[in-house]
């Protein structure tokens, strides 16, 4: 049995749906036929029943009866077509038979018959049941108990089943040929309906194959808007796949791309830088002191400059269930204070002033303090020597507000792209990434970051995060 499933499952669900579909079938019809079978059986016996009863019937039967009792072993003679085909005999209680002459054979004697003598009271209107001739043939037997001048006896009146059971297997016969073809045609139903049912997911199949074998992601299935049935849920899935996988790559490539521009330039500054250091080495043409201390520190802050950007890039390629492992409640207030001594340490000339209100939030520390110190740099970098910095929080709004030149309205919708550099500020060492990094940061923590020009001169960053003033009662 267990082979057979086995060899089932490695068929192909067209067929196993055939297969299911002409199975069902054949049992429906084998019960529809079995039952007609068996009705048509009752009714053709009531039919031969009831012909006894009419033999019952007859006129004179206690006269045959006696007659034939009276003459017993001798047969009589009754009225001739009397009987016709029909089988006529008497059965005493020690088992002696008296036989119509005209009766059409002998019955052989069953227990049902005995019984019929011994407990006449218990069947008055006497018992069916088969039997059979001498000769072999079939009858069906009509045992009544009859009491007599002799004592009890019983009356055997029986029919040939010939007829009847020619008309049952003809019947047979027809509904085994009509199971057959109504079988086979359901299978072929099956088939035709399977192939039209599967035809949406053998073009999910070519799909799939065509992906895995060209790597083409634009490819879609033309999904009916209406249907909602689970191929058409399958192909909308895959549809929604494949363009998310399309965009990843296409965002990929583009990293990819910008990364390579990015590192290009320092990389070019810097092997120019080494290569001069090198020549002067191998030549033993010193550099003047000041120029080389200028080199070196132009090499010291490229590396810089590549050190960033490789930790930036690290960032943006963690994944999101990396990020999600080490998420917590965090002190937005002490996240930011953290931040601002740093803030302070690089831009030691600006006036940086805070107003921190408790704040606590759901995410990953380091990196919400990344972000915090990355709008911080920002605001410090763009900001003009002596300028000042204000920085507030309430209600899980944190504002940094700088007093630089701002940035343009039409470069506003570009601040969040990666590797997008305001024209005006390429000059100034960056990668491009950081504010990029603070959205995703925010988006992760459930709130929401905008940049806008202040009012007068500058930009106003605000960060909206989700959260409350107070701890939850399980933090210690």
């Amino acid at each position: 049995m267990n082979r057979v499933v086995r060899r089932l499952r490695t068929l192909p669900i067209r067929a196993r749906l055939s297969m299911l579909v002409a199975a069902a079938v054949a049992f429906a019809v084998a019960a529809v036929s079995v039952t007609c079978w068996f009705i048509v059986q009752g009714k053709l016996y009531e039919q031969v029943d009831g012909d006894l009863r009419k033999m019952v019937a007859q006129p004179r039967l206690d006269d045959q009866i006696e007659n034939v009792l009276r003459t017993c072993p001798q047969d009589t003679r009754p009225d001739p077509g009397y009987l016709g085909n029909s089988y006529f005999q008497i059965v005493t209680a020690n088992d002696t038979v008296c036989v119509n002459s005209y009766s059409a054979g002998k019955v052989k004697v069953s227990a049902t018959d005995r019984k019929v003598i011994a407990n006449a009271d218990d069947s008055p209107d006497g018992v069916f049941h088969d039997g059979t001739a001498d000769n072999g043939e079939a009858v069906r037997v009509l045992t009544l108990p009859v009491q007599t001048n002799a004592g009890p006896v019983a009356l055997v009146l029986a029919t040939p089943l010939k007829s009847t059971e020619k008309t049952l297997n003809d019947l047979a016969l027809i509904l085994l040929l009509v199971s057959g073809i109504g079988v086979f045609g359901a299978g072929a139903a099956g088939l035709a309906v399977a192939r039209a049912g599967l035809r949406p997911v053998d073009k999910l199949t070519e799909a799939v194959e065509h992906v895995a074998r060209t790597e083409d992601l634009g490819i879609r299935i033309p999904v009916e808007d209406d249907s909602e049935d689970e191929v058409a849920r399958l192909s909308r899935s895959f549809n929604s796949m494949t363009a998310s996988l399309a965009s990843s790559r296409e965002l990929q490539q583009q990293l990819i791309a910008d990364a390579g521009h990015e590192l290009r330039t320092p990389l070019t500054s810097l092997r120019t830088n080494i290569e001069l250091l090198t020549r002067s080495e191998e030549t033993g043409r010193p550099i003047p002191e000041a120029d080389r201390k200028a080199l070196l520190a132009s090499v010291k802050a490229q590396m810089t400059e590549l050190a960033a950007l490789i930790g930036d890039l690290q960032e943006l390629s963690r994944s999101e269930g990396q990020r999600g492992e080490r998420v917590q409640v965090v002190s937005l207030e002490d996240t930011v204070e953290s931040a601002l001594r740093r803030a302070r340490l690089r831009g030691p000339e600006l006036t940086i002033t805070a107003a921190l209100d408790p704040w606590y939030v759901r995410a990953e520390p380091a990196t919400l303090e990344r972000a915090v110190v990355n709008v911080l740099d920002n605001a410090v970098k763009f900001s003009p020597r002596g300028g000042s910095v204000e920085v507030a929080l309430s209600d899980g709004v944190l504002t940094v507000r700088d007093h630089g030149p701002g940035i343009p309205e039409d470069e506003l919708p570009y601040v969040f792209d990666r590797f997008w550099r305001s024209p005006s500020a390429r000059a100034l060492p960056g990668s491009g990434l950081g504010l990029s990094i603070v959205a995703r940061t925010v988006r992760e923590a459930g709130g929401e970051i905008t940049v806008a020009r202040a009012e007068g001169d500058g930009t106003l960053v605000t960060v909206r995060l989700p959260g409350a003033p107070t701890p939850p009662p399980e933090l210690p």
